[in-house]
């Protein structure tokens, strides 16, 4: 039978009742269904259903800086600039495009890009928006729409499905701020992540809830879980909502260790540049949190290598970044597929996932030479991968001698020169991001960034009007 106290938990006193559960659930390996069961007997049926099918998607950024977003550019060209055979341009696989089907706008992928196959699930957008930052190590105008940012409004988003640590931070990446957005969990990096959720469950679970009755409340839904588990491992006593320091510690840091099967599918060696294998590794032990409920956010320190020199020695360097990137997104791809979604039991975390790409700038992909960092028109880029939300290709178009063309958000269209559009077209990729983070809802989104964005969505799943 439901306990009245928590079926009638609202607000912040819901959240976390559920997001501690889910924590428990994780440390006692409990699956998915037994604890829905176990929710759906303790708080009602209500609190169940929103444990078992959040509409919010999981969300990472790769957060670039001092010239390092040039390195995307390899993996998700210009489509004019791997069209050509120019020796000029600032590409590995000049001349050996392969032309992209099922995308919405022109796309072109480079002989090691990511998700190639036409039946590919996931498919990139990449929007011409924002302004050169170059040598900034936290750019901001792909970022930030008035005073919200993307990543702010995106985490006070999530919070309809809530996550014992919201937000997890390596390396120090400028996070933003947004009215309802939670605090962020950084770390120095992806080993450390382990440690932190550690902590953060013993904190959560370790300090009994203010009121008496809700903690007596706690209690037997936790003692709940166990029985439902069936594991002899946690002690006998909860003493009003405890956990074993010992079994959070040992368990979580079993489940999100990253493994050398983990690794390799990423394709990491020995040989594997840096800033590869440091957001290979974050990401691993992100999707297996993500995975058992922890959390709903990882925005990852990307390259700062400024790669001017990449092209010095012919095109055997950026064609190593290229193969290590394309390896570790489709590595991504494949251990999200693996793993299920927590908040909808149907779905694997390759149906729920977005990622976006940002940083300072791409350089001037029409001169390899000293690859300088000036960008055509002073642009910059942002690129998202919307699970189906968002139309996929290009919104803008790159030439040579500074034929760069904007887009049009209402329709979509590529169209106009770009010149002095930089600020109001970030505004909308901003808003079309966070309205895939979002699971389609116009209402958050119009919340948060109030901008045009009808003719680079799908309107498949939108509320609120």
């Amino acid at each position: 039978m439901a306990d009245q106290r928590l079926k009638d938990l609202q607000g912040t006193g819901r959240r976390d009742f559920l997001r501690w559960s889910a924590t428990v659930a994780a440390c006692l390996g409990l699956e998915r269904s037994r604890l829905l069961n176990v929710i759906n007997d303790t708080a009602g049926s209500a609190a169940a259903d929103v444990q078992a099918c959040a509409k919010v998607r999981r969300h990472m950024h790769l957060a670039d800086g001092n010239g390092g977003l040039a390195n995307w550019t390899q993996i998700f060209p210009f489509p004019k600039v791997i069209a050509s055979d120019n020796a000029q341009y600032a590409h590995y696989a000049l001349g050996r495009g392969i032309a992209s089907t099922g995308y919405d706008k022109e796309w072109t992928h480079a002989p090691d890009s990511p998700f190639r196959t036409p039946t590919a699930k996931w498919k990139m957008t990449a929007f011409l928006c924002g302004n050169n930052e170059t040598h900034t190590q936290t750019p901001t105008s792909t970022m930030n729409a008035g005073a919200n940012s993307l990543l702010a409004s995106a985490a006070a988003i999530q919070q309809a499905n809530p996550t014992l640590l919201p937000v997890l931070s390596v390396g120090g990446t400028t996070f933003g701020a947004a009215p309802g957005a939670p605090a962020v969990a950084n770390v120095g990096n992806a080993a450390n992540l382990i440690d932190l959720f550690n902590s953060a469950a013993s904190r959560a679970l370790l300090s009994a809830p203010e009121n008496g009755a809700l903690s007596e409340a706690y209690y037997k839904a936790f003692l709940g879980l166990n029985a439902a588990a069936g594991r002899s491992t946690v002690a006998k006593q909860y003493g009003v909502g405890k956990v074993s320091m010992n079994l959070l510690s040992k368990n979580l840091s079993l489940q999100l260790t990253p493994t050398a099967a983990d690794e390799a599918l990423f394709g990491i060696t020995g040989t594997t540049p840096g800033a590869v294998t440091a957001m290979s590794r974050s990401m691993i032990t992100s999707v297996k949190a993500m995975s058992l409920g922890l959390t709903s956010m990882l925005v990852v320190t990307g390259f700062r290598n400024d790669p001017h020199g990449i092209f010095a020695g012919g095109d055997a360097q950026a064609m190593t970044a290229a193969q290590a990137m394309g390896r570790m997104l489709d590595g991504l791809y494949e251990l999200t597929k693996a793993r299920p979604d927590p908040s909808c039991s149907t779905k694997s975390l390759a149906d729920q996932l977005v990622f976006s790409i940002g940083g300072d700038t791409f350089k001037n992909p029409f001169n390899r030479g000293g690859w300088p960092d000036g960008t055509p028109m002073n642009t910059n880029v942002l690129y998202v991968m919307g699970n189906g939300l968002l139309k996929t290709g290009w919104f803008g178009d790159m030439g040579p001698n500074n034929a760069v063309l904007g887009w049009t958000p209402e329709t979509g269209v590529t169209e106009g020169t770009y010149q002095g559009r930089g600020g109001p077209l970030a505004q909308s990729a901003i808003a079309a991001t966070l309205y895939a983070i979002s699971g389609g809802d116009m209402a958050a989104v119009r919340d948060k960034v109030n901008a045009p964005i009808g003719g680079v969505i799908n309107n498949v799943a939108t509320t609120g009007g």
